[in-house]
């Protein structure tokens, strides 16, 4: 496989932009393994192959089992995960599919019972920033190992 381009050395702004945003989800407090499990839903349904592989191997590096990664897809048939992570999974399908059914109020309320109002931006900011990367990998031909 060959990627289109190096979308980092062709436009470094953009790049440099998008690094941003990253940095303020990590300084907002947002727990970082959640922020992986909103990364690995989200480019999986965008069908992301370079970053589902490297959110699925960041989840594997902070100790999670690989066997609670492999049901992400059916997370709401399967027993791992918590109200909490159910919730922002939930959030994360819906924001990220958001011409479909927009976020409805009942997704927005179960998201509130484990967050404040700040947090909810938060996550949004999150789910926002993987559409990103997951938009600007598959525009631009990445896939698993491209950079290596």
């Amino acid at each position: 496989m060959e990627t289109r381009m190096n979308y980092r050395s062709a436009n470094p702004e953009a790049f440099k932009a998008l690094l941003g945003l990253e940095q303020f989800i990590r300084n907002s407090g947002l727990d970082h393994e959640l922020y992986e499990w909103i990364k690995l839903r989200a480019s999986q349904i965008n069908n992301c192959s370079f970053c589902i592989d490297m959110h699925a191997k960041d989840l594997l590096s902070m100790g999670v089992s690989a066997e609670k990664i492999m049901v992400l897809t059916a997370w709401h048939e399967a027993p791992h995960f918590t109200a909490k992570e159910r919730a922002v999974l939930e959030l994360t399908e819906y924001a990220t599919k958001l011409s479909e059914a927009g976020v409805p109020r009942d997704v927005y309320d179960r998201v509130r019972e484990h967050f404040d109002e700040k947090q909810f931006v938060d996550l949004i900011m999150a789910i926002n920033a993987i559409n990103s990367w997951n938009r600007i990998s598959v525009s631009t031909g990445l896939f698993p190992g491209a950079f290596d």
